[in-house]
């Protein structure tokens, strides 16, 4: 199973980590298919960079975010992006799906239900 996860790189007392699509399997700082973005938590305001287009790809897939990627993506809006996809244009009923030949026969199973 793929997971989107964080992957620490930077120094001590200093972390810095990029958000990545690794195999489950992999260690935390192991190999991994893909780099997806950048986290640094410690920076004043924290910074995130991240490419939206391929983590949406990645969770379309069936990739699994952990709990902080899940979170660092709604804090961003991509998971509502994700979540919510460009809606198309509903189809509006015809005529045709509301005939009145389905209400008669509809009438007619009421009428022989009570006799």
């Amino acid at each position: 199973m793929v997971k989107i996860r964080l992957q620490r790189v930077g120094s001590k007392n200093n972390a810095q980590y990029r958000v990545i699509a690794a195999d489950s399997r992999s260690r935390r700082d192991g190999r991994f298919i893909e780099i997806l973005g950048q986290y640094q938590p410690v920076a004043k305001s924290q910074q995130v960079v991240l490419k939206e287009e391929r983590i949406i790809e990645w969770l379309g897939k069936g990739a699994q975010p952990t709990d902080t990627v899940r979170d660092i993506l709604k804090k961003s809006g991509v998971w509502t992006k994700f979540k919510q996809p460009e809606k198309a244009p509903a189809a509006t009923p015809t005529s045709e799906d509301t005939a009145p030949e389905a209400v008669a026969t509809q009438e007619e199973t009421k009428v022989e239900a009570d006799a």
